[in-house]
């Protein structure tokens, strides 16, 4: 390439939404000329920051695709569950632009006068992006083309056949061990540095372990070791390394909330990475996701999440008598206390009330309210400028954890120095390994049949502990892929149980605060409703079967009652097509070599 030419680089900024402690927030122009711009580190760093790529407070809306939420919004494995679904009608994903920025980056940073170790940090960081942006491509496609250099659309390598998945996984690795011991430590507020490029390699590591471990239609369980090996020693020397700890002030019932709720989370120690917001700097803050989580629409916690939490005392909730009738007030008495501070709980209050909230129930809505990353307070400028922990070392100690499980040499000592701090810090007692091999949990035996072995019980328990501790954060997606668990998105969320018509308690403190009524029954206005022995009047709905005109649907109608019904459209889970995604219809037409797999 002649240094002359002007190489067109579109930049794609994914802008941190105006962070805190001078964020550098510029980013190359859209033609930039390698030998007049790759100069200096201010150039380098300039590039690196235009790359930049990570979530931010909408992230706790990302469980949408999963088994945790109910919800109206257009999500595609629902709608593929549901639907007929084509190369023709899944379009998205297939798009090497961010990988071009990259690879161009890559093989021009080197013309900067800068020295050695200046130049592998940012590439280092390159690396980390490119590897990032395959790893998301493998999920979604399994083998897909590895171009290790920039292509330009004459090029005759831009029509490539897929590349097999292990050899794209092994280049994915090689860039993440080069950026772990070439990215510094010390990184402007807000971007990824050695850390937070460490946990994304175990975290890579762990999901292409496990996964192939139990996927055979990839027949690469062989491999599964190795990787898990590598997500072991790399989250081994994340901990060992005590630059981090798990967030206590010896208050179980808020100290994980302030997780989620924190103007500043730059110097608290569990919080590898940070998002960083400030209203008051920038102007421009935050997602607020209050109204969608708070709202009665959209999304809402499903029932299996909440009877997936644990009693206080470390009890399953399936051992108490009768638990799949127990009412709103009910399911909250003596639980795990992150659920009451994840999910909105019977005597909640609202900053903008004067008394607890009363749930409110609709069509396709569970009943609950998420509560992580609701911001409970009127003023927008104390909304927006709440940080978002984009990685926690809570998921290094799960990452550790899970792998020493699944490679069969887990100890009680590793427990203790993992899930068992996660405990800790909730109140909870601790995780028993011969405990949880001797009786492991049946409800999650066969969530999960593939978990067998002397290591079931502690395996089933570990996941467990990683959906409730990482819970409505984005995580749960890709660990039931992984799992080979996607036959659980076929069951459809359910929410709250109402034993049928009446009058309901819902703030936890014995007073009736709602009354269902049939679909044939006149709303009366408020001066004519029976009102509490508080003089409140009823919140009243109207309840029957799903399709009725009413306004909550019961899973065994008006006199049956049972949990309120999201939807009933029947959901297919096909094994293995639809743990992948096909190449658009269109880029098999313009590469002939790109071939369709896994029944697609």
């Amino acid at each position: 390439m002649q240094k002359n030419i002007l190489i067109t680089a579109t930049i794609v900024l994914i802008s941190l939404a105006s962070c805190k402690k001078g964020f550098l927030d510029r980013y190359p122009q859209t033609t930039i000329s390698p030998a007049l711009f790759f100069k200096s580190e201010d150039d380098l760093t300039e590039y690196i920051n235009g790359l930049l790529n990570q979530p931010g407070s909408g992230q706790y809306l990302a469980d949408q695709s999963s088994d945790n939420l109910a919800t109206t919004g257009n999500v595609e494995i629902k709608n593929i569950m549901t639907g007929s679904p084509s190369s023709k009608t899944i379009t998205s994903g297939w798009s090497f632009s961010r990988l071009r920025n990259i690879n161009f980056f890559l093989e021009n940073y080197n013309k900067a006068a800068v020295n050695q170790d200046i130049k592998d940090h940012y590439a280092g960081l390159a690396r980390y992006y490119r590897a990032d942006f395959y790893m998301s491509m493998v999920k979604r496609y399994s083998d897909v083309p590895w171009y290790s250099k920039t292509i330009n659309p004459t090029d005759s390598a831009l029509y490539m056949a897929r590349t097999p998945r292990a050899q794209v996984v092994d280049s994915i690795m090689a860039d993440m061990l080069f950026a772990s011991n070439h990215v510094r430590a010390g990184v402007p507020a807000g971007t990824p540095g050695k850390w937070a490029v460490m946990t994304m390699y175990a975290r890579m590591a762990l999901y292409e372990g496990v996964y192939r471990k139990y996927h055979p239609e990839l027949n690469l369980q062989n491999s599964a070791t190795a990787l898990l090996d590598t997500a072991q020693a790399v989250a081994n020397r994340i901990i060992a390394s005590g630059s981090f700890h798990i967030y206590t002030t010896g208050n179980p019932n808020s100290d994980y909330a302030v997780l989620f709720n924190s103007a500043d989370l730059s110097s608290n120690p569990e919080v590898i990475l940070n998002t960083p917001y400030d209203l008051n700097v920038s102007g421009s803050g935050s997602f607020n996701v209050n109204g969608t989580v708070f709202g009665d629409y959209e999304q809402s916690p499903s029932r299996d999440l909440v009877q997936t939490y644990l009693m206080k005392d470390g009890s399953r909730l399936a051992d108490q008598a009768g638990y799949q009738q127990f009412t709103f007030p009910q399911e909250f008495v003596n639980r795990d206390p992150r659920m009451m501070q994840t999910i909105a709980y019977p005597g909640f209050t609202r900053s903008q009330d004067a008394s607890p909230y009363i749930q409110r129930l609709n069509k396709n809505f569970t009943g609950y309210h998420q509560l992580k990353g609701y911001i409970n307070s009127t003023d927008n400028t104390k909304i927006g400028s709440t940080d978002f922990p984009v990685i926690r070392y809570a998921e290094v100690l799960l990452t550790y954890a899970e792998a020493a499980a699944e490679l069969g040499a887990i100890t009680q000592t590793d427990l203790d120095n993992t899930v068992n701090l996660l405990r800790a810090r909730a109140g909870m007692p601790s995780l028993s390994l011969a405990t949880a091999n001797t009786s492991p949990d049946p409800i999650l035996a066969t969530k999960y049949p593939d978990v067998s072995g002397a290591n079931q019980g502690v395996v089933l328990e570990i996941r467990r502990e990683r959906r409730v501790e990482l819970a409505l954060e984005g995580y749960r997606y890709d660990d039931l892929m992984r799992w080979h668990a996607g036959s659980l998105l076929t069951a459809i969320p359910e929410g709250m149980y109402f034993p049928g018509l009446g009058q309901y308690d819902m703030t936890g403190d014995g007073i009736a605060d709602i009354i269902l009524v049939d679909a044939n029954t006149t709303i009366p206005d408020d001066s004519h409703k029976i009102t509490n022995s508080l003089g409140k009047p009823l919140v009243y709905y109207t309840a029957g079967s799903f399709g009725d005109n009413v306004t909550v649907y019961l899973k065994n109608g008006a006199q049956g009652g049972g949990t309120l019904v999201t939807e009933i459209t029947p959901r297919q889970f096909i094994d293995p097509k639809y743990y992948y995604r096909p190449v658009p219809y269109l880029q098999t037409q313009l590469n002939s070599k790109l071939t369709q797999i896994f029944g697609w």
